[in-house]
């Protein structure tokens, strides 16, 4: 079905800018979030690694009449989260949204995990959250407002086999909870969202990794969850359109699990 996208020219004069910066949007979560986020009347910088990715989703905002651009990144980089973000505020503007999104899994268990194994996930998952935040609250700070929304997941209550995932996304939280009391002064919220079960190319690996069809895994997930189904990525696209809205302004510092049922 084809959206109807929202202008992102700001109507009230020295409102704060309607630019969104989504980390790991080459595809998956990260792809539907930017397209939800351009739905809203933002213009969306997608980051990825994969420049292809990114730069395909941003081609297909554009096409269906929002406002993107594709940019490659490694968020793991000091320099290069610099670069990207002063990038964004050049051909955007200065952004206001981010949403930390970008991950990875090197999935083991603990005697078989590597230091490289662990080492990549933190670099990814809290590093370049570190990195993207600092460098765009500038931003926010600068214009009064601002949002934030972490990636992190179910796993991070503790997962057999993701020792450095769990952490990583429990790590998440900690840092999400004090960018909201660092932050809020200064009219910028913090929030994270801890998805279950969601249908992507990276749960289908993990089909593909157990000898199991896609179908079959996903059938069998979904006997375990309260609704009765998997989570597909526009789930998680909805609730940072409401986390990033101005209608969420007294919300701040939480974890919202989403996945299918209570959790934590």
């Amino acid at each position: 079905m084809r959206r109807t996208f929202v202008s992102v020219d700001n109507p009230v004069p020295n409102s704060p800018s309607r630019v969104a910066v989504v980390t790991g949007a080459g595809r998956g979560i990260g792809a539907a979030i930017a397209r939800r986020l351009a739905e809203d009347g933002f213009a969306v910088a997608l980051i990825d690694l994969d420049e292809a990715g990114a730069t395909a989703s941003a081609d297909a905002i554009t096409a269906a009449g929002g406002k993107a651009v594709g940019l490659a990144a490694d968020i793991s980089d000091a320099d290069e989260v610099e670069r990207v973000v002063a990038t964004v505020a050049d051909k955007l503007g200065p952004p206001t949204v981010l949403v930390n999104n970008a991950g990875i899994t090197r999935d083991n268990l603990l005697f078989k995990m590597s230091e490289s194994d662990w080492d990549s996930v933190m670099g990814v998952h809290l590093r370049g959250a570190f990195l993207m935040s600092r460098a765009v609250q500038k931003h926010m700070t600068d214009q009064g407002w601002g949002r934030i929304v972490s990636l992190s997941s179910t796993s991070a209550l503790g997962n057999r086999g993701q020792a450095n995932y769990s952490t990583a996304k429990a790590g998440l939280q900690g840092f999400t909870k004090t960018l909201a009391a660092e932050l809020g002064k200064f009219g910028i919220t913090a929030n994270a969202i801890a998805p279950g079960f969601i249908a992507t190319d990276m749960t289908a690996a993990t089909a593909e990794r157990l000898g199991m069809g896609f179908d079959d895994f996903k059938a069998a997930a979904a006997k375990e969850i309260p609704v009765r189904r998997v989570g597909e990525p526009e789930d998680i696209a909805h609730t940072v359109s409401f986390l990033v809205s101005d209608g969420a302004g007294f919300v701040s510092g939480q974890v919202i699990y989403v996945a299918g049922g209570p959790k934590a």
